[in-house]
């Protein structure tokens, strides 16, 4: 595996220290194979329709924000 490096504002970093029993490196890589995984879908049905990739990109927000809505109301007991 290969090593990045990110540039976060200050107050970002001081965030994520406050929190070292979270794996920050794990985060980060779920997160960049997420939206890889949804330029390939996004590249996959522009090449195949007449939407355009942006047009894509923007169903695919609104279905996430959808998703975490639902998620969010069924578990605010």
């Amino acid at each position: 595996m290969v090593n990045i490096t990110i540039a976060v504002p200050e107050n970002l970093k001081d965030e994520l220290k406050k929190h070292k029993e979270v794996n920050w490196s794990a985060v980060a890589r779920k997160a960049i194979i997420e939206r890889i995984e949804t330029l390939r879908l996004a590249e996959k049905l522009a090449s195949k329709n007449k939407l355009s990739e942006k047009d894509v990109m923007d169903f695919s927000e609104k279905i996430k924000s959808l998703a975490t809505k639902r998620f969010l109301d069924a578990n605010s007991n």
